[in-house]
């Protein structure tokens, strides 16, 4: 696998894990019952994004090493997942 697949592999797996990430842990203002002037009820009051976002790159980090390794190892490889033939063809390589 080269440096840019890799790279690539984890900014998905990265930005997955943020969205799951993201709802976690959120109280909105009118659940705190402070809403601010010129915000809506909905806003959180504290988002904790730091702290989320720390989170999210040590759990993507544990969820693409044994990816990554797997694909740089070679146990699965292109042909193994190929199920439509296209790589039988030629038309891929």
């Amino acid at each position: 696998m080269a440096i840019s697949s890799a790279l690539v592999l984890y900014a998905v797996i990265w930005f997955v894990c943020l969205f799951v990430m993201l709802p976690i842990r959120i109280r909105s203002q009118h659940e705190n019952g402070e809403v601010i002037h010129g915000t809506p009820s909905s806003a959180p009051t504290n988002p904790m994004l730091k702290v989320k976002l720390k989170w999210t790159s040590l759990i993507a980090l544990v969820i693409w090493l044994p990816i990554a390794g797997i694909i740089a190892s070679g146990i699965v490889s292109v042909q193994d997942i190929d199920f439509f033939g296209l790589w039988d063809d030629g038309r891929y390589g």
